[in-house]
């Protein structure tokens, strides 16, 4: 039998490996704080250890800290701490073992020219500590002959990330959203999970991860609100006016150094530009993705997903999460 262990499994991601796994045959090891919903639980706390990866034949490295934090404040050195220091000691860890890291999409430069991005897209000038971090960090497991993924705003049941902030923006029956709808690709959970239990086989380097195709972003956006029973209207702000939005909130913030702008330039960046991944590296492997926005809508109204709340907020959208 496969031992797999699977560092963040009590995560969003990383438990939806770690079950996939399980059901697969596979005896999982949860690493990180927390147990994980299946296995065995080592403990590990990425900012400050190296991981015991005893007996593991696989790692698939979900662990990360996400947000959109101040600059310089507190939670931006834990987000260097776990997601380019916690690289570091977990690939000195697996001492030869396959690894898959879980990369994110937000590595890619920003702005225009991503109507379909390829993994040779440039890698740099980063809007905020999670790219910069993410980038630093997957540099270091390819560095080290890893497998790496990148998946693009990845959403499914339990997400506590994606779904429920943008949920959260509805005000008064209205989601504005910057700019007009674009083109964008989303990552259903089920179909990365696929990848990370997959890519322990494919050549070392980096691939994108996403759903069969992009998504209009408003109509998608609808979507999500239809299957969790909100009744909103899609607005658009002027790029200009997001862009100041954004520029205020995060003045704001920095005067409340506990709490992330309810709006930003990589949140803008990433709603108003189109952002498409190339999947055909993966594809290329026998990787295909099996799941749509369409499965999770239909799933989420007729059984209200788990873990997705349906709470009303303010503002414009700052749904751009992580990965």
């Amino acid at each position: 039998m496969t031992t797999i262990a699977v560092t963040g499994a009590s995560g969003f991601c990383g438990s939806h490996v770690a079950a996939t796994a399980a059901a697969r045959g596979a005896d999982v090891l949860c690493v990180g704080r927390r147990p994980g919903p299946v296995g065995r639980h080592v403990p590990w706390d990425a900012a400050r250890e190296a991981p015991d990866l005893s007996g593991a034949d696989l790692v698939v490295h979900c662990a990360a800290a996400v947000g959109d934090p101040v600059p310089g404040s507190r939670a931006e050195a834990t987000m260097r701490a776990v997601n380019v220091d916690g690289t570091a000691r977990l690939m000195e860890a697996a001492a030869g073992r396959p690894v898959v890291w879980v990369s994110s999409a937000s590595v890619y430069a920003p702005g225009p020219g991503r109507a379909r991005i390829a993994e040779d897209h440039p890698v740099r000038g980063h809007l905020n500590a999670y790219g910069r971090t993410k980038a630093a960090g997957e540099a270091l497991a390819l560095a080290a002959g890893a497998v790496v993924l990148r998946p693009r705003a990845v959403y499914g049941a339990g997400d506590p990330h994606l779904v429920p902030r943008l949920l959260s923006r509805v005000r008064r029956g209205l989601l504005l959203l910057p700019g007009p709808s674009v083109p964008l690709s989303l990552t259903a959970v089920e179909n990365l999970a696929d990848a990370c239990l997959m890519a322990a086989g494919w050549p070392p380097g980096a691939y994108n991860i996403a759903d069969p195709a992009a998504y209009d972003r408003d109509e998608a956006i609808r979507t999500v609100l239809r299957a969790h029973g909100v009744r909103a209207r899609v607005g658009h702000l002027p790029l200009p006016a997001a862009r100041a939005a954004a520029s205020a909130a995060q003045a704001l913030a920095r005067l409340r150094p506990h709490t992330e702008p309810a709006l930003t330039h990589y949140a803008v960046d990433q709603l108003a530009h189109s952002v498409v991944l190339d999947v055909s590296k993966a594809q290329a492997q026998g990787w295909s993705a099996s799941r749509a926005l369409l499965d999770y809508a239909t799933a989420t109204a007729t059984g209200r997903t788990p873990g997705m709340a349906t709470a009303a907020g303010g503002g414009a959208a700052s749904a751009a999460a992580s990965p």
